[in-house]
């Protein structure tokens, strides 16, 4: 039987891994990938150079929040991952050692006055909880109490850092949500956003506040996996902007792979953008046609992930391999806290 996900697959040793950002930020590597070409290895400071004047960067600007939970029903220890707010204000999660778990259950955190109880229990460690408060409260709670989700490849075995809760936090972040930091964006700084304004390279943002299941891979079929939907915005503001640029010929850049599938789940098919706001459960993989996006910036993603999929998508299967195959001999740094590429979109 032929595996599907073989095209996809590749080994990685486990020391590339990396385990904390480059300092500087825009320090870090970039390999710019274009498809027919040989991978050119650059760092992020050259970014500018690589972008042409009337450019236009989308940027998420999700703020992570501390969604890692230790929770108790009676003797039970529940671990609990918030994935997204639902439209009636309660959360829906990953829950560990879930399965006892019945509406109406009441969940306490330690000694904090802030409970939640069970609205659903879906299965497959899923459910949905309501917490007693909501707002500025919740927020408050969520600070005292709760922990950065940091994705399970960076090895903390003690917990999230002090560090981490800067280092996790990129500088567009402006509305919280993010169960998992749209890693991309980890590595621009003020003094890069400069060159980029003085190169003439438009910005803007938007909003899509990833949820847990980014880290979950493919395990059945291609067909068969089902994506976490995840929550997000576009304002009047940034679709006008992308519809100008796109009219007088520039390009839409998208800053990680979480800007292009809300981008992209935006679009027209004309490629125009219209405001937009909802949850996005896309699925982007090879034969997929694109309409919004014309440049990717993301970083090294897993093997066999949705995400090396989409890569593989917008430059091509066999471009994506030859560039990861090159990282990995050259030792650049992948995952989250690890470097970048700069993808051009197949033809």
């Amino acid at each position: 039987m032929t595996d599907e996900l073989a095209p996809f697959d590749f080994e990685l040793p486990r020391d590339h891994i990396a385990t904390e950002p480059a300092r500087p930020r825009d320090s870090a590597t970039l390999l710019h990938v274009r498809p027919g070409h040989a991978p050119d290895q650059r760092i992020i400071r050259d970014l500018p150079g690589l972008l042409q004047e009337g450019d236009l960067l989308i940027a998420n600007n999700t703020a992570v929040i501390r969604a890692q939970l230790s929770a108790t029903r009676g003797e039970a220890k529940i671990g609990i991952t918030l994935d997204r707010i639902l439209v009636d204000g309660s959360w829906h999660a990953l829950a560990r050692n879930s399965r006892k778990l019945k509406p109406n259950d009441t969940l306490n955190f330690g000694d904090d006055p802030v409970t939640a109880s069970v609205v659903e229990n879906e299965g497959d460690g899923a459910v949905s909880i309501r917490f007693s408060v909501e707002g500025d409260a919740f927020d408050a709670f969520l600070e005292r109490v709760g922990a950065l989700a940091l994705p399970p490849y960076i090895d903390r075995p003690f917990g999230p850092t002090v560090q981490d809760d800067s280092d996790y936090r990129t500088i567009f972040s402006e509305h919280r949500g993010a169960v998992a930091a749209p890693t991309a964006g980890l590595h621009f700084t003020p003094d890069l956003l400069a060159a980029l304004d003085a190169k003439g390279i438009q910005r803007r943002t938007l909003t899509l506040h990833v949820g847990a299941g980014t880290f979950l891979p493919v395990r059945s079929s291609i067909a068969e996996h089902r994506m976490h939907a995840e929550w997000g915005e576009i304002d009047a503001e940034t679709a006008q902007a992308i519809n100008e640029t796109r009219a007088r010929g520039g390009r839409v850049v998208a800053i990680g792979t979480t800007s292009l599938r809300l981008l992209e789940s935006a679009a027209q098919e004309d490629g125009t953008v219209q405001p937009w706001r909802g949850e996005t459960s896309i699925f982007i993989k090879p034969g997929y046609r694109f309409k919004a996006v014309d440049l990717l910036m993301t970083n090294f993603h897993l093997p066999r992930s949705t995400l090396f999929m989409l890569v593989c998508a917008f430059s091509g299967t066999d471009t994506m391999r030859e560039a990861y195959a090159y990282a990995i001999a050259n030792g650049l740094r992948f995952y989250s806290y690890g470097d970048a590429c700069l993808l051009e979109r197949a033809p």
